[in-house]
């Protein structure tokens, strides 16, 4: 079995990829990709493979437009991070899906629904476009629900809701809960700007990008500056950037689209 990886989390792809080679040790990686153009590019410069680990939401858009781009005639597990009634809607035929973070168990089961649908190499899939449009509209809110994280040797996914702000410190992004617990992440703040829904963070400087539930209160600072307290971080005071001010209150009174 020969099999593509397209995931923008590398965490969850590193992880993913030996959960596969444990239960198929025969399996063979072939290539791993992190967003529509790079797959694209990939599906379109080398060989077919014989399965493709999809994830839904990459970090340019919603991966099912890679359908419109290039033909793929080969099964499909799409690794996601939205609700299970969501995906029930296209658990049709060849597909499959796992939600993250990915349990070995659901994905051993996976993998022997594919083997057991596809056991010759020239066995094709077709995709039903209209299926497909059907499920890009379900998922065209294109903000993440949640982000996988890194605990020893452990995967966690931490809900946005239990987000109380991301930040940069010495060239490395984090993330904060709302029980005051940091944990690394793979993404820039630029990326997140990109893919946490902009009605509930906000990116106040350089360096913090944060949640409207997690302010405990706002003080005129020195320049028509403000200065932010958040909760959970006693000691944590943070000022929004002074060519920033106005887009906040806007934000704050709900008028940031």
């Amino acid at each position: 079995m020969k099999f593509l990886v397209v995931e923008d989390e590398k965490l969850a792809a590193d992880r993913l990829i030996v959960m596969v080679k444990e239960i198929v040790p025969e399996s063979e990686l072939l290539g791993r990709a992190d967003s529509i153009k790079s797959t694209v590019r990939w599906l379109q410069t080398n060989p077919s493979p014989d399965l493709i680990f999809l994830d839904i939401q990459l970090a340019d858009g919603i991966s099912f437009k890679i359908f419109d781009l290039v033909k793929i005639e080969v099964p499909v597990i799409f690794t996601t991070a939205f609700n299970e009634y969501a995906i029930r809607a296209f658990k049709v035929n060849s597909i499959d899906y796992l939600l993250k973070p990915i349990d070995k168990e659901d994905l051993e089961k996976a993998l022997d629904k594919f083997h057991r649908l596809f056991k010759k190499p020239e066995d094709k899939v077709t995709y039903d476009a209209a299926m497909m449009q059907k499920i890009v509209q379900m998922f065209s809110n294109p903000y993440k629900a949640r982000y996988v994280v890194k605990i020893g040797e452990h995967l966690r996914h931490i809900g946005i809701e239990d987000i109380a702000f991301f930040y940069s410190m010495e060239k490395e992004t984090y993330l904060s809960t709302f029980t005051g617990k940091s944990y690394d992440l793979d993404y820039s703040l630029d990326q997140l700007e990109e893919l946490t829904d902009p009605k509930t963070f906000f990116r106040i400087n350089r360096k913090y990008f944060i949640s409207l539930k997690a302010i405990k209160d706002i003080i005129s600072y020195s320049g028509s500056r403000l200065k932010i307290k958040i909760s959970e971080k006693e000691d944590n005071e943070t000022i929004v950037s002074r060519e920033k001010v106005t887009e906040f209150k806007n934000w704050l009174e709900g008028n940031k689209n």
